[in-house]
């Protein structure tokens, strides 16, 4: 079994840069499906969650050349299939981006139930609902959505219940082709929206309002292949801004847009972290204990519930008490137990963590809960004393490339290692 091993009381500081974006080169990828020939994506993540998502389109027909590291050549001239399978979409739940793209290139798409990280219900009516809006049927039998547009997808009036990113980016992809125009009231405003808005564009859709809550799409017949620069990682570089508030720093962070994290780093400098931005980046510093400060996930620009487990973290080293109220997924909680195991003091109550600071944190053995809870139980290794150990980090490496590489450079002891499997042991 792999693990991350941390001995805690090092100083950490320097500079790191961060990849692109995880959540918006997975749909990226998806959206080359639209543009039949030859694609080139740079600045893509090599993380799991997109060799998974490469799976899913060499499935389909594509053929993938790994340029370099971060960029990716995809011919998606022979894609032939509309269905994504089980065995790939239940490792990955970002795998349902293919369902827009398929619609959309051949009026039809199978597509199997989503797995991913255990954050609860997530599930997807809202992109059925706001699909069959649009004149597409569907019928689920054996585990899959089978989606249909007899009539083609028809462009229409879609109000969203909830400001979702995932059916926000379908709705998107499977409107570019469609007759007439289609608009996405309370659609979502993430960056990475607007990433997917502007790639499509290039190609050639007719896209107006990405980052806002209306959306225009306006059908256009045809999309030709381009080259695309995925839009820095702003959940990675969070998580360094929480890594150099938890230990003092300062870290330099390069490679994304500072307005992308708008109300984290607010929230950090109200809690007592130096921030200084950079048009590409910011240098984060902490001098003393942080401040206690409440924290409430919502949708972009509201503060992202992918930020929640690392901010967690700090909380719970922080001076006085605060509450942090989880509004987008009911099972992110989950992290609290394991840092509990370290000395922290956080009680939770339905979908609020009533976190109480303490002066430190113990190393122990822990297990990731899912891919931030993972990423925060690493940090909180980083102040803990003594040694800890993260189990689970398959859940990590979905979304952090190199990321004990990265932590060493700034100078922590961190080091991955193999342990036998307790369950091997019985």
């Amino acid at each position: 079994m792999d693990v991350i091993k941390v001995e805690g009381g090092h100083p950490v500081s320097g500079e790191v840069r961060v990849e692109g974006a995880k959540n918006s080169a997975l749909k990226l990828m998806a959206a080359t499906i639209m543009a039949p020939g030859v694609n080139t994506l740079t600045n893509v993540p090599n993380i799991s969650d997109v060799h998974v998502m490469g799976k899913v389109l060499k499935r389909l027909g594509a053929t993938i050349d790994v340029v370099d590291e971060h960029t990716l050549i995809i011919d998606t001239t022979n894609v032939s299939k509309w269905e994504a399978p089980y065995d790939l979409v239940v490792k990955m739940r970002a795998s349902t981006a293919v369902l827009g793209p398929l619609l959309a290139r051949f009026g039809k798409a199978i597509v199997a139930m989503p797995g991913g990280c255990n954050l609860g219900a997530r599930k997807i009516d809202m992109h059925i609902l706001g699909l069959e809006a649009l004149g597409v049927q569907f019928e689920t039998a054996h585990g899959n959505i089978h989606a249909s547009a007899p009539n083609g997808v028809i462009g229409a009036n879609v109000t969203l219940e909830f400001a979702s990113v995932g059916a926000t980016e379908n709705l998107i992809m499977a409107s570019v082709h469609a007759k007439g125009t289609t608009t996405i009231d309370n659609a979502a405003r993430e960056p990475e929206i607007v990433d997917l808005a502007n790639m499509l564009n290039e190609m050639g859709a007719k896209i107006t309002g990405a980052g806002t809550p209306v959306i225009e799409i306006e059908g256009v017949s045809e999309l030709h292949p381009v080259t695309h620069a995925v839009v820095g990682d702003r959940i990675e570089a969070g998580t360094f801004i929480a890594a150099a508030a938890m230990t003092g720093g300062p870290i330099r962070v390069t490679g994304f847009k500072p307005e992308h994290l708008g109300l984290v780093l607010k929230k950090y400098e109200a809690m007592g972290v130096k921030i200084e931005r950079e048009e590409d980046g910011v240098t984060a510093s902490a001098g003393g204990r942080l401040k206690a400060v409440d924290i409430q996930t919502l949708p972009f620009p509201g503060f992202p519930t992918d930020m929640q487990a690392q901010t967690m973290a700090m909380l719970a080293l922080a001076d006085g008490q605060c509450v942090i109220t989880e509004n987008i997924f009911e099972n992110r909680f989950m992290f609290a137990s394991e840092i509990a195991r370290m000395g922290a003091n956080i009680r939770i109550e339905g979908h609020h963590a009533i976190v109480h600071g303490v002066k430190g944190l113990s190393g122990a053995q822990v297990e990731s809960p899912d891919l931030r809870g993972g990423a925060a139980l690493v940090l909180s290794g980083l102040v803990a004393e003594g040694e800890t150990t993260v189990s689970a980090i398959h859940h990590i490496e979905r979304g952090y490339e190199h990321f004990v590489d990265k932590l060493c450079a700034l100078g922590a002891h961190v080091w991955r290692d193999t342990v036998p499997d307790a369950a091997d042991e019985d």
